[in-house]
């Protein structure tokens, strides 16, 4: 039945309505619900006696119900004059103290203050159908009339699906008046909607706009409830506007997911609690692109494991469904805002949320699996909360990962799903063991950090840069740019006696956080510089300093070119030849290079193939980082007669063959230090890729 308008425009047209009514006759159209969904709202804020004012009332039977139960005191008004033909009819002679007349909401005949009580169920949604001049200023005709005709302390009730347009000129009109806005979420299933085959995704609400005189200065209260009950204040009409709108993507997210499978996304779900603005849980919604036996099922992310690469990334969880072999798997994070008491709480907490996320072919009644990893929620033991000018909150926690094992960690919450550095905690006896390793005294409890490990497999690849300088470079220059928490900058340090190390690092938070949290030390071969990196470089340049190792590990805050790392100015062409130039004649640029477009990345490799006289590369396993080496040197092959294409692959092969040895010998120098460090560089670069020698 083509009962839906052409166009927008036909809302606010009175031909649409009779033309709507006629075709439907007389059976009553309930888009936004029974009256049972809402019975529980109308008792709580319209007593009996009332007088109402029903605006739009179309040929619901709201008012009718509203009648049955003792609400007698009901005028309706509608623009279609056969609607309100049709509800005379239909109700003259059963309800006679009800009246139906024939009026535009905008231009209103009642007296001031006529009413206690004004109930909207989808007028306004009728109206509001776009952001146009002509359109906001009917809705805003509506609500002056319907606020006229109130008395002050009546109630303007408003059934809606708080559309974007919506919500705008609703928040906007009712905060300029500071009267006290709270908006329910009702629990719906409208069959008539279903019945007609028209798909009703959005969440229905009924926001309660109390009358009050405008005093000077006075704060507007916002309100908002899950349901009848559980009240919670909102600081600002924006903050209502947020969690309205994280309501209707969990409304459409439901319904989406309860028809069919989503394997080609992984949609993602906050749940929040009435206690607090930040989520409670994030949600990943990971459906089987195969046909499983096993329907439905729960993983709980252990804290302190939300980072790692199996929960942390859409390949991670999708490798994670594979094993636990589901053809739906929630995926849940615990956020680090808020405590937990244990697996049982979290289960009877999430157990009807997670429900409504079912897949079709669920059985109702079947027993739905919790999976995670252990028999606890893991641990997580904030140690350090900051600010930083550039980065935002930080804290720096410690965590249990994988095995028991301890791990001290730097997240920035602005992205709180990646860890900016991580060091690993031990126990004092298992550092003594190593009778070479010195003793960090900064401790946590009985651990400290352990200085021989490094989490980022780039980081390993970065100290294999080392292994591109000849052996006749005995101690080398080392210009390392982008410091974060130091866990790279404290391993040369630790394990390369021989090195002397400038640690540029733009943000002095993280020079704080690197010393007091991480281990890192100043001493006659270390020393920090706070700086701008890009500036740094170009100082170096203009003495005419040199260095015989540059490490760019810096992060891109704009990710909109696809590049994560290192900024943009940092790969700019004429940069790179600066940077070229304050290397040794010997000397070697590290980059580690996170980028997204394939184009840009093709772009700067070419760059730097044209720069340097030689340039290899390694991929890191199940990341998008490269770290590049870029040599100053130029490379001879094994055979000087050589020419054309044979010379060129005897160079390459004797540039990778010389930097594998060297990396062998790095390796040793490393166990002299940790005998039981699991840095292996020789490994790391055991795919080394040369993409130029000249």
């Amino acid at each position: 039945m083509d009962l839906l308008p052409r166009s927008h425009a036909e809302f606010t047209s009175p031909e649409y309505w009779d033309s709507f009514f006629r075709k439907r006759g007389r059976k009553a159209f309930e888009w936004y619900g029974e009256f049972a969904h809402l019975c529980g709202i109308i008792h709580k804020y319209i007593k009996p006696a009332e007088k109402i004012l029903m605006v739009g009332c179309g040929n619901s039977r709201l008012s009718e119900d509203m009648y049955d139960v003792g609400y007698h005191s009901i005028t309706n008004i509608d623009i279609s004059d056969i609607v309100i033909r049709q509800m005379n009819e239909r109700n003259s002679k059963t309800r006679g103290e009800m009246t139906f007349e024939k009026m535009d909401v905008t231009q209103m005949t009642y007296e001031d203050g006529s009413f206690a009580v004004a109930v909207d169920k989808g007028t306004l949604d009728a109206l509001a159908v776009d952001q146009e001049e002509k359109t906001l200023a009917t809705v805003r005709a509506m609500f002056e009339e319907v606020s006229r005709v109130l008395r002050l302390g009546g109630r303007y009730v408003i059934v809606s699906l708080l559309q974007d347009q919506v919500l705008q000129v609703l928040t906007k009109h009712f905060a300029e008046l500071a009267w006290p806005v709270r908006v329910h979420r009702i629990q719906t299933s409208p069959t008539d909607a279903e019945d007609e085959g028209e798909d009703f995704s959005l969440p229905v609400f009924v926001v309660v706009i109390t009358k009050f005189k405008k005093m000077p200065n006075m704060k507007q209260i916002v309100e908002i409830c899950s349901g009848e009950e559980n009240v919670q204040r909102l600081e600002s009409i924006q903050e209502l506007v947020t969690t309205v709108k994280e309501m209707q993507y969990y409304g459409i997210v439901r319904q989406q997911l309860g028809k069919r499978q989503v394997s080609g996304e992984q949609l993602q779900i906050s749940l929040y609690s009435s206690l607090s603005s930040s989520a409670r849980y994030t949600l990943w919604v990971v459906d089987s692109t195969d046909r499983c036996s096993n329907k439905f099922a729960i993983f709980i992310v252990p804290q302190g494991r939300e980072t790692d690469w199996m929960f942390s990334t859409d390949a991670g969880r999708k490798k994670l469904s594979l094993r636990a072999g589901f053809e739906r798997l929630v995926v849940v994070a615990l956020n680090r805002e808020h405590e937990y008491r244990d697996m049982d709480a979290i289960k009877a907490e999430l157990s009807s949320k997670v429900m409504e996320l079912a897949p079709a072919s669920h059985r109702k009644g079947v027993q739905v699996p919790f999976l995670s990893i252990g028999g606890d929620i893991g641990k997580r033991n904030e140690r350090y909360r900051g600010e930083s000018a550039l980065s935002g909150t930080y804290v720096v926690e410690d965590a249990e990962g994988e095995g028991g094992q301890m791990f001290r960690r730097l997240i920035f919450l602005s992205n709180e799903h990646i860890i900016q550095s991580e060091a690993r905690l031990i126990s004092p006896a298992t550092a003594a063991s190593d009778k070479k390793k010195k003793r960090d005294k900064k401790k946590t409890g009985n651990l400290q950090i352990d200085k021989s490990y490094l989490s980022c497999g780039h980081h390993h690849a970065m100290v294999a840069g080392l292994a591109f300088l000849p052996q006749e470079v005995s101690s080398p220059r080392v210009l390392l740019i982008g410091l974060g928490g130091g866990p790279l900058a404290a391993f040369i340090n630790q394990h390369f006696p021989k090195v002397c190390l400038d640690a540029v690092e733009i943000d002095p938070e993280m020079a704080k956080v690197a010393t007091d949290w991480f281990g890192f030390k100043h001493d006659d071969r270390v020393a920090i510089h706070i700086a701008d990196g890009l500036d740094f470089i170009r100082q170096l340049a203009e003495k005419g300093e040199k260095r015989d190792v540059v490490m760019f590990d810096v992060d891109s805050k704009d990710r909109s070119l696809g590049l994560s790392c290192p900024p943009a100015a940092f790969v700019d062409e004429e940069f790179l030849k600066l940077t070229a130039s304050i290397l040794g004649e010997k000397g070697v640029f590290v980059l580690n290079f996170v980028c997204r477009d394939e184009a840009l990345r093709k772009s700067v490799v070419t760059r730097l193939c044209n720069i340097f006289p030689s340039v290899a590369s390694v991929d890191i396993p199940e990341d998008v980082n490269m770290v590049i080496f870029a040599s100053a040197a130029p490379v001879e092959g094994e055979n000087g007669t050589e020419s054309g294409t044979d010379k060129v692959a005897s160079c390459r092969a004797s540039f990778a063959g010389r930097v594998k040895e060297a990396a062998k010998r790095l390796d040793r120098e490393i166990r002299k230090v940790s005998r039981t460090c699991d840095v292996d560089v020789a490994e790391c670069i055991a795919d080394l890729e040369v993409l130029s020698v000249r």
